[in-house]
């Protein structure tokens, strides 16, 4: 657990605004997910906290490092691998 998180701060990862956690782009992934018959869950932990993706490679070199604009926004999962494939030399295994 990183409760005082650091690395969070240390990846420019806290304090969403508004808009980032309320805005177009959040309300049209709910309509999706609702449109898919899944209602969205109430939030738990800091819902002001912002998400994102790092990446990082065995060696600690960063591969990828994305900071979410709100909730709807995360690099597809195909992307992630395609960077893991693309560096295999660095992901062993």
């Amino acid at each position: 657990m990183d409760e005082e998180r650091t690395l969070y701060r240390a990846y420019g990862m806290l304090n969403a605004g508004l808009l980032d956690l309320w805005g177009p782009a959040v309300w049209w992934a709910y309509m999706k997910e609702i449109a898919r018959g899944r209602l969205p869950k109430k939030p738990t932990g800091d819902v002001h906290q912002r998400g994102g993706d790092v990446l990082v490679d065995p060696a600690g070199t960063v591969r990828l490092h994305h900071v979410g604009t709100g909730p709807a926004d995360r690099p597809p999962a195909a992307a992630i691998l395609g960077l893991i494939e693309k560096n295999s030399e660095c992901f062993p295994g």
